[in-house]
């Protein structure tokens, strides 16, 4: 049996835990009396205990940046610099190579289709283009070995396709 301590209703059902009337959560009674045991079930976990505050580590590593009061501005004559672009290198242009390698591959597929001749030619030019690029200007462009694979594949797919053509055009 339950009681409820607030407004004193007694349950039978040992699967309501709470007081249909007020809510309040419902003490065990023993048989026989007339007053709730302890206020708490025999299966009730402890109360939580609470711990003044975290400890706060740092596993990372991370360097706390000084008060603000004892920062100095390490750019001269006070300039604001907030972020230092010396380290940062700006990526050299590999487009004309990856072009000429992406019609190269298609036109390999096209070659029964004609493909080679429309799409390999501008592939071997866009390869020697990216070449030479690479050649006379190896600090602003790159891609030296997608523009040799675009210039191969498009030679080689222009020439396949025209002997298709010519022995198709034969028999």
């Amino acid at each position: 049996m339950k009681k409820c301590p607030r407004c004193g209703q007694v349950y039978t059902d040992s699967d309501i835990n709470f007081c249909l009337h007020d809510g309040e959560l419902l003490a065990f009674m023993q048989a026989g009396e007339s007053r709730p045991t302890g206020g708490s079930f025999p299966d009730d976990a402890p109360p939580t205990l609470t711990i003044d505050s975290p400890m706060v580590t740092n596993q990372a590593g991370w360097k706390s940046a000084p008060p603000p009061a004892v920062w100095q501005n390490p750019s001269p004559a006070g300039q604001n610099q907030p972020f230092n672009f010396s380290s940062v290198t700006a990526s050299r242009d590999q487009t004309l190579p990856t072009i000429s390698l992406i019609l190269g591959i298609i036109a390999c597929f096209m070659v029964c289709c004609a493909g080679g001749i429309w799409l390999g030619l501008p592939a071997a030019v866009l390869g020697y283009l990216g070449m030479r690029n690479v050649d006379n200007h190896p600090d602003r462009y790159s891609g030296r070995g997608l523009a040799i694979a675009g210039l191969v594949l498009g030679i080689v797919t222009f020439l396949a396709s025209v002997v298709f053509l010519l022995f198709s055009a034969v028999s």
